[in-house]
């Protein structure tokens, strides 16, 4: 082979060794875009309603599907009989004569009575009462005057404050909607009620219960720790959004146009005194720059974001990953033993825990993707640690992503407010719903009682729980 020949092909196999590179780098980079393309609920901060491929649920403990009903092992639970005070009415069943020879049957006490309580709607759960306000002439005055009804019975109108109280909680915390709620009002009860009508119900059950919110919205500043999340709303096509803000005692639900920090300062202040729960999402790191503000990061995204760096093609940057989730699986088994170490011994063994997961966090290799997640813990890494100097405080924000769900189903049937109106019927329906719920409270019997206090212009019963 000539000298010429030698230098062609050696020129074609640089060419292809380029074109290999060039491959190889492309390779990586679709690689890498298919990765952030595949981002889900498991690996990263997106909801569980935006998987396109819903990921696989973990296999149940002990492997095998479970059997369908109670578990052999669990404790069996029944219902707790009414008491006799509760009782409206008793039917008495007796046996005469024995029904297999005919003999006459005595009565004995020995064994008490079978029973079988049963519970049922009257025919029509209705009751309505025509108030007459009778006329009575006056011959001094040559007038006419009528009898004064009572100011609550004028301020409720056709529909009295019991079934006021039905139809928001129908409407509120039942996630029905108009036409279910008339339907059932028409079906089951016995009375048609129009779209107008019930607006118009909605409408002094929402101003009913205006006191209570606006204490909690007072109340919020002064919290010690406050568990922060956003989701969209829409209003007439255009895009809200609503906040939850959940306390210890309560949780307080906020639609506003905007998802930026001006919300949490309109809120809380901008020197608000307390820890506060949330995500990594921009307005809650601004809203810790402009104020001061102590937050507790969520440890479960930042575990989703770490599992992400598993499922990229670089090598270097996966490990990091790995080493990470490592530290944090440490953390957690630390977590998990707080009830078998002395108290000293369990906080020493989580700062350490601690320690460990900011060392391995803050040393990255030089791969985009995991310098990203490094100048996190460099800047931020204290934030995610909070929860071991603050009594109370979760490490996730679970407590108000939970809260936000009731928010999510309701959006599904009424897709979302048509005015400003709606909008704060929303915020103080939710609001009294996630609060009694969370102090163990009877949603219906609040609203029952703040709608009779409105009509009678009595106080409202507050939302606000004494605590201990």
């Amino acid at each position: 082979m000539n000298q010429a020949t030698e230098q062609y092909y050696q020129q074609i196999i640089q060419q292809q060794q380029a074109h290999i590179v060039e491959l190889e780098k492309k390779v990586e980079e679709l690689t890498a875009q298919v990765a952030r393309l595949s981002k889900n609920s498991s690996n990263s901060s997106k909801p569980p309603s935006s998987d396109i491929v819903k990921p696989p649920k973990p296999p149940a403990p002990g492997g095998g599907k479970r059997p369908i009903g109670g578990q052999p092992g669990h404790q069996r639970h029944e219902r707790t009989p009414f008491p006799p005070d509760e009782l409206d009415q008793i039917k008495d069943y007796r046996l005469d004569r024995c029904p297999d020879c005919g003999t006459r049957l005595q009565p004995t006490t020995r064994e008490p009575p079978r029973t079988i309580q049963q519970v049922e709607l009257p025919e029509s759960p209705l009751v309505v009462t025509e108030h007459r306000a009778h006329a009575a002439w006056c011959p001094h005055c040559r007038r006419t005057h009528h009898a004064t009804v009572p100011p609550e019975v004028e301020r409720a109108g056709l529909v009295g404050p019991r079934l006021s109280a039905l139809i928001a909680w129908l409407k509120g915390a039942g996630h029905c909607s108009f036409s279910t709620t008339a339907r059932f009002c028409r079906d089951v009860l016995g009375l048609n009620l129009s779209r107008g009508q019930l607006a118009k119900v909605l409408g002094k059950a929402g101003v009913a219960m205006q006191p209570a919110y606006e204490a909690l919205a007072a109340r919020l500043p002064q919290e010690s720790c406050l568990n922060v999340d956003e989701t969209g709303h829409k209003e007439n096509g255009d895009g809200l959004w609503t906040w939850v803000f959940r306390a210890r005692f309560f949780t307080l639900f906020k639609i506003d146009p905007s998802r930026g920090s001006e919300v949490l300062i309109e809120t809380l202040g901008r020197q608000f005194a307390g820890v506060l729960g949330c995500d990594y999402f921009s307005a809650y790191r601004k809203y810790l720059g402009e104020g001061n503000v102590r937050v507790q990061f969520c440890l479960a995204h930042l575990i989703r974001d770490i599992k992400f760096l598993l499922e990229l093609p670089d090598p270097v940057t996966a490990n990091y990953g790995r080493r990470l989730l490592a530290e944090l699986r440490q953390l957690f088994h630390v977590i998990h033993r707080r009830e078998t170490l002395p108290a000293a011994q369990f906080q020493r063994a989580l700062a350490q825990a601690r320690d460990r997961v900011l060392k391995v966090g803050k040393r990255a290799p030089p791969r985009r993707e995991a310098e990203n997640l490094a100048d996190r813990f460099r800047r931020y890494g204290a934030a995610y640690f909070r929860f071991i100097t603050t009594p109370g405080l979760e490490p996730t924000n679970n407590l108000a992503e939970q809260a936000i769900r009731f928010v999510v189903q309701d959006r599904h049937v009424t897709q979302g407010t048509r005015s400003p109106r709606g909008r704060r019927w929303c915020e103080r329906i939710w609001t009294a719903t996630a609060t009694c719920v969370q102090q163990h409270r009877s949603v219906f019997d609040y609203l029952h009682q703040t709608i009779v206090a409105h009509f009678a212009g009595q106080p409202t019963p507050s939302l606000l729980h004494a605590g201990p």
